[in-house]
Formats: C-alpha cells, structure tokens, sequence
C-alpha cells in the first residue's frame, strides 16, 4: 500500500470516529438537531409559545390553559398523547410505541408573584408570574417534540414527553408516578434554565446535585395582654425569638461540617399594635440536606426545639410539617452511568469544553421522585449572554428568560432522547408491549 492510500485511510477512521462515540453512538445527531432547532421557523415559533405561556401563568395544579395549549400543539404536530394525569398533566409519545422507553420532562406551574419586567408579553394575570423558567422549559419540550417528530424514523423505541404540574411546593412529579405516567420508561431527563451560566452551556454532575427539603410551620401560644404589664402576660414573641436562635445552632453544633444542610426560618408572624402583647405567634421555614438520614433527624431536633423552647418560656407549641400541601422532597441524585452518557451527548453538540462540572447546591426540585423508581438526569442550561444586561435569579420578580436558550434545550432534549435509545438498546428481543395510545 503506497503513502497516499495510508493517508486516505487514516484521514477516513478519523472522520469516523468524530461521527462515532466510543460507543458507536452516532454524534451527529446532536449537531443535527441543533441546526435544526436554530431555523428561522423553528425558533420563531417556540418564541411564540412561550411568549403565550408567559402572558398567562398558572398556579400547581390549575395549568388548565397551558396544558390545552400543550394538546393543540400536539395535535398539530401529529403525536399521541394521555391526558389528565395528576389532574393537569400531559403525557405524549414518538416512536415505535414499543420498548424501550426514555423520557423527557418539563414542568408547567408558574410562582404567585406579581411580575415587575415592564415588556409586551408581560403576565396577564396579577400576583402570578413566570419566574422560574417553566414556560420555556415547556417550549423546549414542544420544540424537541417537532424536532423528534420531523426525525422519527431514527428513533429506536419510543420517547415519552411528560410536561408536569405543580413542580413549585407541590410534588407533582410523585402524583404523575403515582398516576402510571412513567410505566416502562427506563431513563428520565430534566432540565432548568440558569441565568449564570453563558449561552451554549451546560452543567451538572453525577450523585448529589440539589438538596432534599421540607417546611414546618409552628403555632406558638402564650396568654396576651397590655405591653407595660408583661409579668401579667406568657409573651409568645420571646418565645419565638428564642426558638429562631436555637434552631440555627442545629446546624452549626449539631450537624457534620462535612454534610451540608440548612434550617431557615423565613416566616414571622405576630401581634398588630405596639403595646399589646399577643397571644400567640407563628413561624416557619425550610430545612435542607442531601440525605434522607440527614433530614429525618433535622426534622425531630426542630420539633425537639420548638417545644422544648417554647416551654422554658411558659409557652405552649404545636407543629405542622406541611407534608400533605408541601410534600418533602428527596435530594436530586444523578445517575452516574447517565452522566457519563450525558458528557458525550452535550460534548458532541456544544464542545465538551462547554460541559461544566458544578458543586451542588441546596435548592431542591421535585425531579429527584422520579430519580427515586428509574435512572434519572438533571441538568443546568445556560442562558447568560455577556453582551446583554445580567439576568436575575429565578424566583425574582425581575426574572427574565433570554430566548436564544430555547433551540439548544429543545435540540438536546431531543439528542439525550434519540441517542439514548440508540446506546441502550436490549441485547436480547423484549416482549412485544402494548401501544400507547391517546385517552
């Protein structure tokens, strides 16, 4: 073999093994359906809808409009779909119906906050407000479901697009398992949109990636009376003040520096004249940790010390943890083998020098119920552009969505989906299932 045919053959597995993982994963997948995300008509139309879902944001629970819009815009497109789980929840699917199964997800609800950007598509609704991202988060999913519809014969299996109420407090993705929303689905993936991130980016990591939470909330009575006689009161305020201090030395005495974890008492309520003692008073907060144990004694020592405290002051305590209205939430934890997985699908369309590896943080999301019955992944995208004003943090009323985020969630919803049906393929023949049709 002369020179030439060498150099031919070299320059040949070269651009082969670009197109293929290490794997045999085709990567080119993800480049193509980011282009495709990026055309003119594509992205105009995910700007439309989520412009729609940000005029008219809708508490956990009541997402009766943004789901409506969800079915028409599946009805359009051409993809079957369940409806209602978890009352307002929608669950579509593309692909051959049959095993195995992937799903990708986004959540619906929107924060009761009054929105302070001043811009055409301002909310229309007072005291609600997209905050968090779920209207593009919603947008992404829709534009991944055109992407995987008009690429359907390269799906190997069958995506389910689960778009979930009531993500904020309200643990919906427990009800949509309950509900059988993710029967046979062997992997699940979920994203958020951050604004400190640069466009094109992503970031996450394998094992703990966001903190399991729960709330309390405490009565504590004492007797009231007139404010320049206190020896003939129980002051409930003291009380409190001293049950608020007590509680913060849980986790600077008592916890592991080691193993990070958070009490905040965020809510005080009490009295409503300045020389009047009150009866009684009411606090609250959240506790954070990244393990069950963790949590679960953080929750007995909060009852411990509110009690306890409340008595030393004469003051009588009762304690509601919230769990039927705020239920807790585990702590979200990366599937390992996903991660890795997930590195080779975002490299491939982004670089991997725009993978990042971040540290976890002690926000929670109700993503980690579905970590808890199948492999799940969870994972940052950037929306920050440099040249732009900073954006805030979610759950502000001047939080902004920069639009140009929405062809790349769409684009790698759509990859982590068709790839992995393309790399965890069964070795041997499942049987055959039974289709998934619309309700």
């Amino acid at each position: 073999m002369n020179f030439f045919s060498w150099v031919f053959l070299v320059v040949f597995f070269h651009l082969l093994s670009q197109t293929f993982s290490l794997n045999g994963m085709p990567l080119d997948i993800s480049t193509k359906f980011l282009n495709y995300a990026k055309k003119e008509e594509l992205f105009n139309w995910m700007v439309g809808v989520r412009r729609k879902i940000h005029e008219n944001p809708e508490l956990g629970y009541e997402e009766f409009e943004t789901s409506k819009l969800i079915r028409e815009e599946l009805n359009k497109i051409g993809i079957k779909y369940k409806y209602p789980f978890s009352v307002t929840g929608v669950v579509g699917f593309i692909g051959t119906g049959k095993p195995p199964f992937v799903a990708i997800r986004a959540d619906m609800d929107a924060l009761a906050m009054q929105e302070m950007v001043e811009w055409e598509h301002k909310s229309r609704v007072p005291g609600k407000m997209h905050a968090c991202g779920h209207d593009a988060h919603v947008t992404m999913l829709l534009g991944a479901a055109k992407i995987l519809q008009a690429h359907r014969e390269e799906i190997k299996g069958t995506v389910v697009l689960v778009f979930q109420p009531a993500e904020e407090g309200g643990g919906g993705a427990k009800k949509m398992i309950d509900a059988g929303a993710l029967e046979n689905v062997n992997a699940i993936f979920g994203l958020h949109v951050d604004p400190r991130l640069p466009i094109g980016h992503v970031a996450s990591r394998p094992g703990p990636l966001l903190a399991g939470s729960g709330f309390f909330e405490a009565v504590i009575s004492g007797k009231g009376g007139h404010a320049a006689i206190p020896q003939h009161s129980i002051d409930p305020i003291l009380a409190a003040s001293n049950v608020i201090v007590s509680l913060q030395h849980l986790v600077s005495r008592e916890a592991d520096p080691l193993d990070s974890q958070v009490v905040t008492v965020a809510k005080f309520q009490g009295g409503g004249a300045f020389n009047v003692i009150p009866d009684s008073v009411t606090i609250g907060g959240t506790f954070r940790s990244f393990s069950k144990q963790s949590f679960m004694q953080l929750r007995q020592r909060i009852e411990e010390v509110i009690t306890g405290q409340a008595s030393v002051q004469r003051c009588k305590a009762s304690i509601d943890f919230l769990e039927n209205e705020k239920p807790f939430f585990p702590p979200t934890i990366n599937n390992k083998q996903l991660h890795e997985y997930f590195k080779n699908v975002a490299g491939a369309m982004l670089g991997i020098d725009k993978v990042e590896d971040m540290t976890p943080l002690m926000g929670s999301e109700d993503f980690a119920f579905y970590q808890e019955v199948i492999p799940g992944y969870f994972f940052f995208i950037g929306m920050k552009n440099e040249t732009s004003k900073q954006l805030q943090s979610p759950h502000s009323p001047l939080f902004e969505i920069n639009e140009d985020v929405l062809p790349y969630g769409a684009a790698l919803h759509a990859s982590l989906a068709v790839n992995y049906l393309l790399e965890f393929q069964p070795e041997v023949p499942l049987p055959e299932e039974k289709h998934h049709d619309e309700l």
